[in-house]
This record gives structure tokens, C-alpha cells and sequence, in this order.
């Protein structure tokens, strides 16, 4: 894995799962209050929606707001029936890869814990997925 020798100091930008540095997946490790400073520090589990890229994620939320109606969608944006369908189907595809990688995830650390594969391994099959 690369080392990254810059320090990422990002201003408030929506969340992103991948890390500048290196592409891989992050995993969330703190969150803060900004009305009283108060930090909370641990690791977070994700929702499979929280892990979409940000297109996906924009465009479910503008399907949420259309009432889940492609009808609704079409009067709301430039796009048509076919683009919206297709863009759905993706979406559809995008976030069941996204939940079937956390189910590999967890088969994984499981495999390591029980001591059926090696860390070099297991840092292997991590890194493809």
C-alpha cells in the first residue's frame, strides 16, 4: 500500500468513502458536535447508502423527493424515461455490490479470525474488493 506523506485537511465537502491518498475504502472514526465541541471517537458502521458513490446517492435522493415516481422525475429533470430507467437499474446494481462487498468484508475477518487464512492474506482479498 502507498504511504501517503501529505496530510488531507479537507474543508466541508460531502462524505466520501475513499481515501484521497490511496482510493481504498475509509472507515468513519470519529464524529463531532459543532454546537458544543464534543467528540466521539470509535469505529462507525456505514450504511450500504452511505457507501454509493455521490452521483448514485443525488440521484436516489432526487427519485426520494419525485415520490418515487419516474413520471415525477421526468417533470423535474432534463431526463427521460430511458435515462431514468437506466439510471435506476445502476443505481439498483451499484448498491447491491456495495452490500454483497461488506458481506465478503465480514466472510474475510472471519476466515482470519478463526485463523483459516493468514493476515497477508486477508489483507489481499481486503484490498481487491
Amino acid at each position: 500500500m502507498p504511504f501517503c506523506a501529505n496530510i488531507v485537511f479537507m474543508t466541508q465537502k460531502s462524505l466520501s468513502t475513499r481515501c484521497p491518498c490511496c482510493g481504498l475504502n475509509m472507515q468513519v472514526a470519529a464524529m463531532s458536535c459543532t454546537a458544543c465541541g464534543v467528540k466521539v471517537e470509535g469505529p462507525y458502521q456505514e450504511s450500504a447508502l452511505n457507501r454509493l458513490n455521490p452521483e448514485d446517492q443525488q440521484f436516489l435522493l432526487d427519485y426520494l423527493l419525485s415520490g418515487f415516481s419516474i413520471k415525477a422525475l421526468e417533470e423535474n429533470t432534463n431526463l427521460g424515461y430511458a435515462a431514468i430507467r437506466s439510471r435506476l437499474d445502476k443505481l439498483i446494481s451499484n448498491t447491491k455490490t456495495v452490500i454483497l462487498a461488506e458481506d465478503h468484508k465480514k466472510a474475510i475477518l472471519e476466515k482470519l479470525r478463526s485463523g483459516d487464512i493468514t493476515v497477508v492474506e486477508a489483507k489481499r482479498k481486503l484490498e481487491k474488493l
